[in-house]
């Protein structure tokens, strides 16, 4: 036959002897030593597929502090002008209030160097206006005090006098009645008389008589009829002279009261005139102050964008850069849209600094180094403009305290610690691209 069988081939190897290595190989179980090392690898790997994991969710970063306040504050320069002198350098430490830099002006309208003076006296000389023009307008209410009081005299003296002619209006009237009675009487004595003359009972002289008393009689009448119509224009005159005085005085006070009024209104212009000078001069007396650049707080002056003397800034110009003395710092980091719903505040985060040193095993927080802790703070409820969420992340206070070290800007690698989940599960998530699980934690308090 062919001769095909290993067996018969092995044997007849055997027979040769100077094949000893392969009497060696022949000797050795290697077949049941395989399946051994893959039963125990598969067995191994196996338990290691039901180790916990810890889900994160890893995102780059940048140091900053968790106040405003507390981070690189730019100083500008309020108004134009042209650097004169600088007082101090970059690095240097400068306390709250100390001059950094000094200015000088640069608009034509303000380069008059007694500005403050006179503008000062233009205000002193307004704010005098207005005490005079205070006094015009008392002046005048006396005035009008005066004429008032004056014109009620009057008017009271004027009624006084009306009421005497109406009374003798009155006595007059009573002796026009009576001359009317004696008239009377005179007139039937006159007629007894007479016809007692013409039936000779009585002389002529006793007519004459009674005709003498008759005339009297009607000359007393008329002269009674006339003072009652004196008595009468009287009071008519005195009505009168009460209106003439009314509107006399009315004039008097009315033109009074105009001049109060117009000297109201000047008062009123240059009390405007004067807000308008003080406010003017304020704005000089703080456009002065400006020419000194101070430090608004302590820190240390890490850069500034102007140097040399004579060159100009504008309004709102960067001139230099201050880093406080003291910060609270944070970590800002910034994550995707699908991990929003698993942040919420307090939650707890791994935090390696760039140029620390550190071994990191992602799945497992407990056994790594180098890593420190840190709690999410704040989390924005708006997107960034590179397309992710910022998540504010503050030092934790029951972990190892943040390096001394550590400046702000430095550069982060962040890990947000989620649920605990075995391998195996962490794998297949992996695989099939699904998110970490969404899961709400028992208790979470959150102090700021």
């Amino acid at each position: 036959m062919l001769n095909i069988s290993s067996q018969e081939s092995i044997r007849s190897l055997k027979l040769s002897k100077n094949i000893k290595t392969l009497e060696k190989v022949e000797a050795k179980q290697s077949t049941q030593v395989i399946i051994r090392l893959s039963m125990a690898f598969f067995a191994i790997l196996l338990i290691v597929m039901f180790i916990p994991w810890t889900q994160n969710i890893q995102s780059s970063g940048l140091v900053t502090t968790l106040k405003p306040d507390q981070r690189p504050q730019s100083i500008p320069s309020i108004i134009a002008g042209r650097i004169e002198k600088w007082y101090v350098q970059e690095g240097d430490y400068v306390s709250k209030g100390d001059t950094i830099l000094h200015i000088s002006e640069i608009k034509d309208e303000y380069f008059d160097p007694e500005l403050l003076a006179r503008t000062k006296n233009q205000r002193d000389a307004k704010q005098g206006s207005v005490g005079a023009y205070a006094e015009k307008v008392s002046a005048l209410d006396k005035q009008i005090a005066a004429l008032q009081a004056t014109s009620n005299f009057k008017l009271s003296q004027s009624k006084i006098y009306i009421q005497q002619s109406e009374l003798k209006v009155i006595a007059d009237s009573i002796d026009l009645e009576a001359a009317k009675t004696n008239k009377e009487i005179a007139q039937l004595q006159y007629d007894r008389m007479e016809t007692l003359y013409e039936k000779g009972l009585k002389s002529k002289t006793d007519l004459e008589n009674r005709r003498l008393k008759l005339q009297e009689a009607q000359a007393k009448l008329i002269s009674a009829e006339s003072k009652l119509l004196s008595s009468r224009q009287e009071v008519e005159r005195a009505r009168v002279e009460i209106s003439s005085i009314e509107n006399q005085y009315l004039d008097q006070i009315s033109k009074a009261q105009s001049e109060k009024y117009t000297a109201l209104s000047s008062m009123y212009n240059a009390e405007a005139d004067l807000t308008k000078l003080e406010n003017q001069y304020s704005n000089y007396e703080v456009r002065t102050n400006m020419y000194y650049i101070k430090a608004p707080q302590s820190g240390y002056v890490s850069r500034t964008t102007k140097s040399g003397i004579g060159q100009t800034v504008k309004e709102g110009d960067e001139i230099v850069s201050i880093m406080p003395l003291r910060y609270d710092l944070a970590v800002e980091m910034f994550v995707d849209p699908i991990d929003l719903p698993l942040m919420y505040e307090g939650l707890h985060v791994r935090v390696q600094f760039d140029g620390w040193p550190a071994i990191v095993f992602s799945g497992w927080p407990n056994a790594s180094y180098g890593t420190f802790g840190g709690t999410v703070y704040a989390i924005d409820q708006f997107i960034s403009p590179n397309g992710k969420y910022r998540v504010l992340v503050a030092p934790d206070e029951t972990d190892h305290k943040w390096p001394d070290a550590i400046r702000v800007g430095a550069g982060t690698k962040n890990m947000v610690l989620l649920d605990d989940v075995p391998i195996w599960y962490e794998l297949w998530r992996q695989v099939n691209g699904f998110p970490p699980n969404f899961y709400t934690p028992a208790q979470t308090t959150t102090t700021k």
